[in-house]
């Protein structure tokens, strides 16, 4: 467990609580971004029992999250007597304070479900303790909902940033988190693909990618791909095209996709989980977004920095802009005086 300096800050009556619950039910880009929003209510609640409600598919990294004490995987249940049992199970834990950090249609009829006497609640619901009903809402990256949400409940620390440091004192910076696991020696580039099932207006082609790593290997720097079962045919496709890429779709694990991601010159790729990912881990990146979804709200962000480039049709986007870009960042450069 990471030690917790007492804040300065820490104001409110949600300051007092000693058991809070969390809750956030989303996906894994979604739940690295409502990290940023759970550390600083870790930092807020020094000293109480924090109770996470999500889902299966981020409970191993919560797990090894130190800012809660417990975990509940259950949070989405589907059958109307599972739904009342979890409302059960959450009001008789007569938590000091809720987070909600989902803002879904879901977990408000978890609040309405807890009245006439519900606990105190952080979150986008009409009637809660710490109401945060912004009409800018959803339109808002959900770091900018969470810091005004946050501010609402007394907790106002500015701009949140996600952020994995953490991650390997926690797991005692184990050798199979380092680059040299998988043979990779040097500087890297991640590339991080969308399957090729995927709408052009939606993916950067294969045939691009290829271009890119061939680039990228020009200049000594080796390209990694990394992936989901998904990309399986366009990893294996950039690595027959370009020998001197590694292919590493669907080998590493969850954390160790972190560790190579924290120690990446640069990871470039479309709007995957896995971008998200390694904008938290600290990696400077470059993603390509649709400028028809919002890319403002869907932009990852992180301590890297994270250059955005949009087109109506994201397979529009020119090799040579994003090659540019690499450049520019001092990728080769660095390949060039290592």
């Amino acid at each position: 467990m990471i030690p917790w300096r007492k804040s300065n800050s820490q104001k409110g009556e949600a300051a007092a609580a000693n058991t809070v619950l969390v809750i956030q039910l989303g996906g894994m880009a979604e739940f690295v971004q409502a990290l940023a929003a759970a550390k600083l209510i870790r930092e807020q609640h020094l000293g109480a029992r924090i109770n996470l409600l999500t889902t299966e598919t981020t409970k191993e990294l919560a797990e090894k999250c130190p800012y809660f004490d417990t975990v509940e995987a259950d949070g989405k249940p589907q059958e109307p007597q599972a739904i009342t049992k979890l409302i059960g199970r959450i009001r008789a834990a007569k938590y000091d304070v809720v987070y909600d950090l989902e803002g879904s249609n879901r977990t408000k009829n978890y609040f309405q479900g807890l009245r006439p006497w519900p606990p105190k609640w952080s979150g986008p619901v009409s009637g809660a303790s710490y109401a945060y009903t912004g009409a800018d809402r959803e339109h808002l990256n959900p770091l900018d909902a969470y810091q005004a949400q946050l501010a609402i409940a007394g907790i106002d620390e500015g701009p949140l940033m996600p952020d994995f440091t953490w991650i390997r004192s926690v797991l005692r910076d184990p050798p199979r988190l380092r680059p040299d696991f998988f043979g990779i020696r040097g500087p890297y580039v991640l590339l991080l693909p969308r399957g090729s099932d995927a709408l052009p207006n939606r993916r950067w082609p294969e045939e691009k990618y290829i271009d890119l790593a061939r680039r990228i290997v020009r200049n000594g720097v080796t390209p990694v791909v990394l992936g989901g079962t998904d990309e399986r045919p366009v990893g294996a496709a950039i690595a027959k095209a370009e020998p001197l890429a590694k292919n590493l779709v669907t080998r590493p694990d969850l954390f160790q996709h972190i560790g190579l991601a924290e120690r990446a010159s640069f990871a470039v790729g479309d709007d995957v989980e896995l971008m998200h990912l390694a904008a938290a881990a600290g990696a400077p990146s470059l993603v390509f977004l649709s400028s028809l979804n919002h890319p403002d709200r869907a932009a990852p962000r992180g301590r890297g920095g994270v250059v955005a480039l949009t087109a109506a049709i994201i397979a529009d986007l020119p090799v040579e802009q994003v090659d540019a870009q690499l450049r520019n960042c001092g990728v080769y450069r660095q390949a060039a005086t290592a």
